[in-house]
């Protein structure tokens, strides 16, 4: 799904998972401290929105995710994850419900898969599940932001911002009258300063929800009745997870970010060492440098001075080993 926000002066085109708009409009740093400060908005318009009607849509829900939201009030947020029967992370949606319809984004490109295991487990509930993709764009306005969204679109507030469910057609004249527009990029850094993981990117096939900090964001402990929730409740009472999610103050002489995948060591192993754990994403921030988040083994020392490749990092803690 291609931006039409791609047209806008400087703008330059996402790739990979974020494909379809802007990486950023000609000023990266601008564009982070723009948001930073309230200012402007992130065109979104690449992430899949899924709906769910039907008056058994949050008692349904209830059953499949990892989130209590059976009574979910009207306009406030959550989130929640599907995981796969071994407690593997395959899904995480982003919710609220406007008090007739649930409404979610979730990572662009996974809504069919979602819809299909959704579809898969309807029974006799009555709900309709669909696909909003086509007809509809998310936006964010971040926290601090005092522009108003349009009358009649679904807003989903977090302390991080709200992110608005446009008609696609008003796109370009909501981003008329909320510009400046910012790019994916200054989203992402401002995402990894906050430690908040995402599936794709922190995720790989085994990682399971205690890794990442997910538990109580998107994971209710006092539920049951969802698949992988043994995996869950095993970990939290007899054992820790293998890995543990870190973030990384990354040299900042070095020219380039280590990207996705690259293996993280230990600084005193040197680069012919035993990999330890992957860097997940790497970004420039516009005050703290160049930073990561990584996913390295839970017995990695708190304090232990790391290489990202061959680049000298620091780590802090964000989840505890």
């Amino acid at each position: 799904m291609k931006s039409p926000l791609l047209s806008l002066p400087g703008a330059v085109p996402a790739e990979g998972r974020d494909e379809g708009v802007a990486a950023h409009y000609g000023d990266l740093f601008r564009e982070q401290r723009a948001l930073a400060d309230g200012t402007g908005f992130v065109d979104l318009s690449h992430r899949g929105v899924v709906t769910v009607t039907g008056d058994d849509r949050l008692s349904w829900l209830h059953l499949l995710l990892t989130q209590h939201v059976s009574d979910l009030a009207p306009h406030r947020a959550t989130e929640a994850l599907i995981l796969s029967a071994n407690g593997h992370i395959e899904h995480a949606m982003y919710l609220v419900d406007d008090g007739t319809t649930v409404w979610m984004h979730v990572e662009p490109d996974s809504q069919e898969a979602l819809i299909a295991y959704l579809e898969s487990m309807k029974f006799f509930y009555r709900v309709e599940v669909a696909d909003r993709t086509g007809d509809t764009a998310l936006v964010h306005l971040p926290a601090g932001s005092i522009a108003e969204a349009p009358d009649g679109a679904t807003v989903r507030e977090t302390p991080q911002g709200r992110d608005v469910f446009l008609p696609r057609a008003e796109l370009e004249p909501f981003a008329a009258a909320h510009g400046p527009a910012a790019g994916i990029l200054a989203y992402e850094a401002l995402r990894v300063e906050g430690h908040r993981p995402r599936v794709g990117f922190e995720t790989d096939h085994r990682t399971i929800p205690h890794e990442l900090g997910w538990i109580g964001p998107a994971v209710h402990l006092q539920k049951g009745c969802y698949r992988g929730q043994e995996t869950v409740a095993r970990v939290h009472n007899l054992g820790k997870p293998p890995r543990r999610l870190v973030f990384l103050h990354l040299d900042g002489s070095e020219v380039h970010l280590p990207g996705h995948g690259t293996p993280v060591r230990l600084a005193s192993d040197g680069e012919e060492g035993r990999q330890l754990g992957f860097v997940t994403t790497s970004v420039r921030h516009h005050e703290l440098g160049p930073i990561a988040l990584a996913l390295v083994k839970r017995n990695v020392p708190v304090d232990a001075e790391l290489l990202a490749g061959d680049t000298a990092a620091a780590q802090e803690t964000v989840v505890e080993p």
